[in-house]
């Protein structure tokens, strides 16, 4: 006989979201050198970066959510590179909480290489990035 029970309702109280922040460290990738602290637009900024520079899936220290998988795409039919490029960015970029929408993106091709240029809309305003995509990353 299988056990009868009442149902557990759960109690109607509000959950309060708080909102973290986006403190970390300012990194200036072209000297190597980590000075000082950044938040808000200039922080999302810097993620942005990072995750467009980042395998996916080639460092275990990252989530398997985390960076891009641009390098299998260059050297395919352009229609389906324009497409795959869009959708590997946005993925990328979305696993971001701070990143509301990656919108206006255009893409060129030149040989062997792409230069994808998109708007980043984060909580904190948007901004206008690029990312060179190549087949050897």
């Amino acid at each position: 006989m299988i056990p009868q029970g009442g149902t557990i309702e759960p109690e109607r109280e509000m959950v309060e979201t708080l909102e973290q922040p986006s403190l970390t460290y300012r990194l200036d990738l072209e000297k190597g050198t980590i000075s000082g602290h950044i938040d808000g637009l200039e922080a999302v900024k810097q993620a942005v970066v990072k995750i467009l520079q980042t395998r996916r899936f080639a460092h275990l220290i990252y989530s398997s959510n985390y960076g891009q998988e641009l390098d299998s795409v260059i050297g395919r039919d352009p229609l389906w590179a324009y497409a795959e490029i869009e959708r590997h960015i946005k993925e990328a970029l979305l696993q971001d909480d701070r990143i509301m929408s990656v919108d206006e993106m255009n893409i060129t091709f030149s040989g062997e290489q792409a230069m994808a240029e998109f708007t980043v809309r984060s909580m904190y305003g948007a901004f206008h990035m690029a990312k060179e995509v190549r087949k050897d990353g």
